[in-house]
This record gives structure tokens, sequence and C-alpha cells, in this order.
């Protein structure tokens, strides 16, 4: 019997992955990641509550599309800002274009993470721990699904 096909391709849809982890030098305030991991492409949302907060939402932050350069593997992968908050643009940017050139994928990544609530306030250091978190645990989910596509 011919394979049904649901979303114009022969693969099933892929279900998105939430997580959520603490900021590296700050426990009480955690990131929550909801990816999806798609044959073609990687989108990825990401926000951060503090414990000492309300459970109000936060903010639309920016949205960022990167993608490999394929015509030089060593250059800076392409990138373009769909949606912009000036307070989120930048890490958006950054790790946008970190994922596209560490999978080889277009990436989407949809940021409204603060770090005002970080242990030191949102320093330098603190941001960029947290991206390599981010960095880490994703780049693991996506291998993850990769072995689960190739059936191992």
């Amino acid at each position: 019997m011919a394979s049904t096909i649901t979303n114009g391709t022969e693969h099933p849809p892929a279900k998105p992955i939430q997580l959520s982890f603490p900021l590296p030098r700050s426990p009480h305030t955690r990131i929550h990641m909801h990816l999806t991991v798609l044959t073609t492409s990687i989108l990825l949302f990401l926000t951060t509550t503090a414990a000492d907060t309300s459970s109000s939402g936060s903010p639309m932050g920016s949205f960022v599309y990167a993608m490999p350069n394929r015509t030089s593997p060593t250059a800076q992968p392409l990138s373009t800002a769909l949606y912009t908050q000036s307070q989120t643009l930048d890490f958006a940017t950054r790790l946008a274009k970190i994922l596209a050139r560490r999978t080889g994928k277009p990436t989407y990544v949809g940021n409204s993470i603060s770090f005002a609530g970080a242990g030191l306030g949102g320093t330098v250091e603190e941001e960029m721990e947290g991206m390599g978190k981010v960095v880490e645990v994703v780049l693991a989910e996506v291998g993850r699904a990769s072995q689960q596509e190739d059936g191992t």
C-alpha cells in the first residue's frame, strides 16, 4: 500500500523537542527551548524565565534565518533578520550562524532570551556561556534526530 503524504513529502512530520535547563551561572534562571529538527532545516525558539518573576510571557524577540555558505564552506554563513528587537538581535544572529555552520542546515532562530536576571546582570561572559550551552544542547538533539532518521 502506498504511504500517505501529509506534509508534501514521504517523511513524517517532525515532532518538536521542548527542553529547559538553567543558565550556567544562574541556576534560578532557566532557558526554555522549542526545537524542531527537519530533514532540510532547523527551527529553534528560545526564551528565559526566572524563579522570582511572575508567570507572564516574554515579549517576542528577534527572528533570524541563517544558511550555510555552500560556495565556500569556511566562510561565514549568510543570515537575515526576519523580525528584529534590538535587545535580542545580536544573540539570535550569532546563534543562527553558529548552528547553520555546525549542522550544515538552514536555521531559523526565534530568541527572546534576557540575561538581565542572570547572576551578574547579563555580562558578556554570561551570554557566551548561555550561548555555548544552547549550542551544545541543540547539536546533541540534532545528532539524535539524524541517528533516528538513519534508523540507527
